[in-house]
């Protein structure tokens, strides 16, 4: 029987800032605008994967190991995404405990404030022991948690959660009386609720495949929209806006992408797409665009510039007509005047007009 960790395992867990690995402490990020690392038990024998994983939180969390986590194995993995000064978690685990407690906060300087968003499974939080209930995450929502106070997590089933690490200064710069938040939940019932949903949920969709510059705007992006959330509707500075706005256009632009090939699509069947949208905040999202209807006729241009260098045997009329255009000669005009080519004087040129 196996007593001692693989040699990887081991490695991370003796450094202290390889285990939660804090900027402040982290010399990879001094030449990477994002580092990532990945974390897993998995190769460990099943009688230490339990043990692994709480020697691994434990530098701020407190993970006990049960008997039958010793007996039958436990699943953990985690990734942490570090940027400058913001640290993305995403982990994965079977049932588990863990808490925050005096004796740790004693023993460490962190202070930031962790959002948790449980994707998958059950989160019950206990942040004050004279509340009797915890406070439960059965659907999807998000949990403040201030490092500096204590709180106790199960997780009563397996569970995908993510976590946003953000500085202290940063969060009491935005939220009035930030301490009051820890234990607080925001659920996704409600509009920027949702949209924070939905951007949480693309971010988890798409950010193995972002380069990394990609990678760390989506991320920034998430956790800025977080804390608008977490702020007074009321106190919202035009900074703050105009960060609900980018995630607002990202989402649209994601729909719009997704649906090219849809001949229906245009200003209308967005608006219908998004009712909860007013028409003028949609057609003020595009204005730098040039306009809803000049984006979409663009991304438009754009997929058939593709389709003709990487469909070489489809005609340039299937293409007009697949995305959306009414005839070939209309589809002409409007890529000649976009790109300075007609459509088969560019399929001709193999596209290099594009790099």
């Amino acid at each position: 029987m196996a007593t001692t960790y693989t040699t990887r395992v081991r490695d991370l867990i003796a450094g202290a800032h390889n285990r939660y690995a804090f900027p402040a402490t982290s010399t990879e990020t001094r030449s990477s605008s994002i580092v990532h690392r990945h974390f897993t038990v998995n190769g460990e024998a099943r009688t230490l994967q339990a043990r692994a994983w709480s020697d691994y939180v434990d530098r701020i969390l407190e993970s006990p190991v049960s008997r039958a986590q010793t007996e039958a194995g436990f699943f953990g993995e985690i990734d942490s995404y570090i940027l400058e000064d913001l640290i993305y978690l995403d982990s994965r685990t079977d049932p588990l405990q863990q808490a925050r407690t005096n004796a740790k906060i004693s023993r460490d300087n962190v202070r930031d404030f962790v959002f948790h968003m449980a994707v998958e499974g059950i989160m019950e939080t206990q942040t004050d022991p004279t509340r009797r209930g915890p406070a439960a995450q059965f659907v999807p929502g998000v949990l403040a948690l201030d490092m500096g106070q204590t709180m106790r997590m199960r997780r009563p089933t397996p569970a995908r959660v993510l976590a946003f690490f953000i500085p202290r200064a940063k969060v009491e710069a935005v939220i009035d009386d930030a301490e009051s938040i820890h234990g607080k939940v925001l659920p996704y019932a409600t509009p920027i609720g949702q949209l924070l949903q939905e951007q949480v949920l693309a971010l988890c969709r798409h950010l193995p495949h972002l380069n990394p510059a990609d990678a760390q705007d989506a991320i920034q992006l998430c956790a800025d929209l977080t804390l608008v959330a977490f702020a007074k509707q009321s106190r919202l500075d035009e900074g703050m806006r105009a960060v609900t706005r980018r995630a607002q256009t990202e989402y649209i632009k994601r729909y719009i992408a997704a649906n090219l090939h849809d001949t229906a699509l245009s200003p209308a069947q967005v608006l219908q797409a998004f009712p909860r949208l007013p028409r003028a905040t949609l057609y003020r999202l595009f204005e730098s665009e040039g306009g809803l209807a000049a984006y979409i006729r663009h991304c438009r241009l754009w997929a058939a510039a593709m389709e003709l260098i990487e469909l070489p045997t489809t005609s340039i009329a299937d293409i007009a007509y697949g995305l959306g255009f009414g005839s070939a000669s209309n589809f002409s005009r409007a890529f000649k005047h976009s790109y300075g080519l007609s459509p088969l004087d560019f399929r001709t040129a193999g596209g290099h007009w594009l790099r």
